[in-house]
C-alpha cells in the first residue's frame, strides 16, 4: 500500500473486490495513484488488471471497495469521473472504415467541441502523433503502430487529466513500442496521470514511478521499480577464466561460490561494489587472473517470480471470464 498523500492521489482503490459468478477477479485490492505520474499494474492474464480499469474508468461496478478518480467516486459520481479520463485499450477502437482525420473529428464531435475548435485539436493531434500525412487514409490502411498512435489521439480530443492504458503495446514491434513510450513520457511531462496495464516488464522499468504486481486478484508488492527490485535476493557476479586450474583455484578461494567447469564459470553470490572489490582483492592476492566478469542484478523478472511464484505470462488464467 502506498504512503502517498491522500490529497495528491489522481487515483485511489480501497479495498476493491469483484466476482464474476464463481470466479473472484479481485480481491481487496488497493492501490494510489499519484497526481501527474506513471503507474504501472503488473500481473498474468486473468490476474485482475483489466477489470481494475474498468472498474475505475466506470465501465462495471466493484463488488465491494471505493475507487476514486479526480476525488469522485466512480459508482457515485461516474459522469464526473468520465469527464476527466480517457482510455485506451489493447484492442483498438479505431474505425476502419473513416480516415483517421475523420476518426478524430467523431472524437471530437462526441466531446462536443465546437466546429473551430475541433478542427484546431484534430490538426494539432494529427501533428502531434505525426500522422498528418496518412490524415485522408483509411485506418484499415494503417500499420499497426499508427493504429495505436491513432488510437490514443482520439483518446486525448478531450484532454484528460487521467489516461487509462490498458496494454496499450501489445502487439507491436520494438521500434513503435518505443515511440509509444516517448509518446507517455510526454504526456506526463505535460501534467497528464497514467495508469498503465502491461505484461511487458521492461515497459513497466522504464516508464513507471510505481509499480505495483497483481496476482490472483491481490496486489502483493508495491513500490517503485528501484525499491521492488532491491527487495529481491539474487544478485551475483559471474567470473569468466581462460583455462580449469585458474577457475579450480578461484572456487577455492571464494567460498560458496558455483563453479561450471564446461564453461569455465564461477557463479559468485553477490554484486554490490564492496563485494566485487574484496572477491577481486582475494584472487588478485591468491595469483589467480580472472578473464572477464559479468554482473547480474536482480530485475523486475527476478521480482516478479519472487512474489508470485510463476512468470509474467501465464496462458493458462484468462481474464476472459470478465464480461
Amino acid at each position: 500500500m502506498t504512503t502517498t498523500n491522500r490529497a495528491a492521489e489522481a487515483i485511489s482503490a480501497r479495498g476493491v473486490r469483484k466476482s464474476f459468478g464463481k470466479h473472484l477477479v479481485l480481491d481487496d485490492a488497493s492501490l494510489a495513484v499519484a497526481d501527474g505520474t506513471i503507474f504501472a499494474l503488473l500481473g498474468p492474464n486473468g490476474a485482475g488488471k483489466t477489470t481494475m480499469v474498468r472498474i475505475a474508468s466506470t465501465l462495471i461496478r466493484a463488488d465491494a471497495g471505493e475507487v476514486r478518480v479526480g476525488g469522485h467516486d466512480v459508482a457515485a459520481d461516474p459522469d464526473a469521473v468520465r469527464a476527466l479520463i480517457g482510455v485506451t485499450g489493447q484492442f483498438s477502437a479505431v474505425d476502419n472504415y473513416l480516415t483517421g482525420e475523420e476518426n478524430l473529428r467523431l472524437m471530437a464531435d462526441l466531446r462536443h467541441l465546437g466546429r473551430r475548435a475541433g478542427r484546431a485539436r484534430i490538426a494539432e493531434l494529427l501533428e502531434r502523433f505525426d500522422l498528418t500525412d496518412a490524415a485522408r487514409k483509411p485506418a484499415s490502411a494503417y500499420s499497426g503502430g499508427m493504429r495505436r498512435r491513432l488510437d490514443l489521439a482520439m483518446t486525448l480530443v478531450g484532454d484528460p487529466a487521467v489516461i487509462f492504458l490498458d496494454e496499450p503495446t501489445t502487439g507491436l514491434d520494438p521500434r513503435s513500442r518505443r515511440t509509444m513510450w516517448q509518446i507517455i513520457r510526454e504526456l506526463v511531462t505535460d501534467g497528464v496521470t497514467i495508469f498503465l496495464t502491461t505484461q511487458y516488464l521492461e515497459e513497466a522499468d522504464q516508464l513507471a514511478d510505481r509499480i505495483a504486481v497483481l496476482d490472483h486478484g491481490r496486489i502483493v508488492a508495491e513500490g517503485t521499480p528501484a525499491e521492488l527490485k532491491s527487495r529481491v535476493p539474487g544478485g551475483h557476479v559471474t567470473l569468466h577464466f581462460a583455462e580449469p586450474r585458474a577457475l579450480r583455484s578461484a572456487a577455492g578461494v571464494l567460498g560458496g561460490a558455483t563453479p561450471d567447469a564446461d564453461q569455465l564459470t564461477l557463479q559468485v553470490p553477490g554484486a554490490s561494489v564492496a563485494s566485487l572489490r574484496r572477491m577481486l582483492n582475494s584472487l588478485g592476492d591468491s595469483g589467480i587472473d580472472v578473464e572477464h566478469l559479468s554482473v547480474h542484478t536482480p530485475d523486475l523478472d527476478d521480482v516478479f517470480f519472487a512474489v508470485t511464484g510463476h512468470a509474467t505470462a501465464d496462458p493458462a488464467e484468462q481474464e476472459a471470464l470478465a464480461p
